[in-house]
């Protein structure tokens, strides 16, 4: 009898099973798709010889994630290349905010009356990132904070909608109301949703102390690295294996879920056990070879990794309230990404790949190409002439592509009401579940989404906790 199943093979299943494999388990890894990652894959989406990401393309969580920190996957292969910015967020003007590695940089282009509020925002929390993250990134069970002081603080900040936290009371200039709105734009809610100043605040913090890189050869290593850390621990991966029912898996004292939660509940005969638990806008991805840079009339653009488009914090407001609110985008905020910029194994010499996506209702079948392009050209006219080909994917397309993001959410889960703090349902072990030999490590449990590996991490500890027990 094995240890340990664990049903999808994404970064939180990997982390799972990889945790158990070091333990000395006996793990195997039953993966639907043809390839391992989930939501950390590349794939040639457009031309021969462009290298597309389908889902997440830069990784700030990953980079700085305490659960990879403790795995050699440099040694498999991982090789994290960081931009000459973070990130940039244009105006018309010209002009942009930006995230640099440095505090006093990022600052002085939010304009001189907000500089020092930026500076006293973000300095109580520089330098402390090895117990920072940590504590950011844990569950209510894990026992006393690393340092309380700072995740009081930044509770306290977190808990607050990013429209208060980066509001007028605070900052008195367009630049950086739009930058914080921007960052609290990845949690697909609106700016006055509670807690969304969390990921703004947590994005923010992550440029300082860690960067926004991105893997050489994209997204696909993170995972290919996982998995080979994994099988030189003893464990097992099948792809091309969907999972219907529990009783097809073989007899294991624990079975790990990296799916939704409500797949989990119907393969594992679990009932409406998360009949409450809602999913939130959906996705409209485009995906472009190009025949030389996005021509970006902001200079900063041009130099950074990630580029946000909104411009100004109401717009951004407008469209994401618009997607969650069920209505068609007409000026969506949209979050890019130019990966060949430093690194050119990911395009033709001379060529260009670009990664851009925004927010549509959940389940929304049109065609947000124009808009999206439309936005685009405010920022950069001559783009569509760069144009050689474009994949384009909404929220049917993504959700076919990865079973977890229901309907296009990518979050696997809404970030809203009390679901943004508390996920997948109100339980003090939360990877846990009415079946005791069944647990639950996806983005649908704490600390929620993103590329770093921590809720398959929480997940396994969990698992542990029980086969020691027994």
């Amino acid at each position: 009898m094995l240890d340990a199943v664990v049903v999808g093979a994404g970064p939180n299943g990997l982390t799972a099973a990889v945790e158990l494999a070091r333990r000395g388990c006996a793990v195997e890894i039953f993966e639907a798709g043809d390839t391992i990652g989930g939501g950390s894959r590349t794939e040639e989406l457009t031309l021969p010889g462009f290298r597309h990401d389908p889902c997440s393309a830069v990784h700030p969580l990953a980079v700085g994630s305490p659960a990879f920190d403790r795995m050699p996957l440099t040694r498999h292969g991982l090789e994290w290349l960081h931009p000459e910015l973070p990130l940039a967020h244009p105006f018309p003007d010209g002009t942009a905010a930006v995230l640099a590695r440095s505090v006093g940089e990022t600052a002085m282009s939010l304009g001189p009356r907000d500089a020092g509020t930026y500076r006293r925002l973000i300095t109580p929390y520089l330098g402390k990132w090895t117990t920072f993250a940590p504590d950011v990134l844990r569950t209510q069970w894990d026992g006393v904070p690393r340092d309380p002081v700072t995740w009081v603080r930044f509770g306290l900040h977190a808990l607050q909608p990013v429209t208060l936290l980066a509001g007028r009371l605070r900052f008195r200039d367009e630049k950086a109301r739009a930058l914080f709105a921007g960052l609290a734009g990845h949690a697909i809610a609106p700016p006055t949703g509670l807690a969304t100043s969390g990921p703004a605040l947590l994005f923010a913090l992550a440029a300082h102390e860690v960067g926004w890189p991105i893997p050489r050869g994209g997204s696909q290593s993170i995972a290919d690295a996982l998995g080979s850390y994994l099988r030189e621990q003893g464990g097992t991966i099948h792809v091309g294996t969907e999972v219907k029912r529990l009783d097809e898996l073989p007899p294991a004292r624990a079975y790990i879920f990296d799916t939704s939660p409500h797949a989990l509940a119907r393969i594992a005969g679990l009932g409406n056990a998360y009949r409450h638990y809602r999913y939130g806008a959906g996705t409209f991805k485009v995906d472009y070879a190009l025949s030389g840079p996005v021509p970006w009339t902001a200079p900063a653009a041009r130099r950074a990794g990630t580029v946000h488009i909104g411009p100004t914090s109401g717009e951004i407001a407008a469209a994401l309230r618009a997607a969650v609110e069920g209505r068609d985008p007409s000026r969506p905020f949209l979050i890019t990404a130019q990966p060949s910029l430093v690194d050119p194994s990911r395009a033709p010499e001379g060529k260009h790949t670009f990664w851009v996506y925004g927010h549509v209702p959940s389940g929304w079948r049109g065609d947000a190409t124009d808009v999206i392009e439309r936005q685009i050209e405010r920022f950069a006219p001559g783009f569509r002439d760069l144009v050689l080909a474009r994949a384009v994917a909404g929220p049917p397309e993504i959700a076919a592509r990865n079973a977890n993001y229901v309907d296009g959410d990518i979050a696997c889960g809404a970030f809203q009401g009390i679901q943004a703090v508390i996920r997948p349902k109100l339980a003090r072990v939360p990877y846990a579940t009415a079946h005791p030999a069944v647990f639950l490590c996806s983005s649908a449990t704490p600390p929620g989404p993103g590329v770093h590996g921590m809720s398959g991490h929480h997940a396994a500890r969990a698992v542990w906790r029980r086969l020691r027990g027994r």
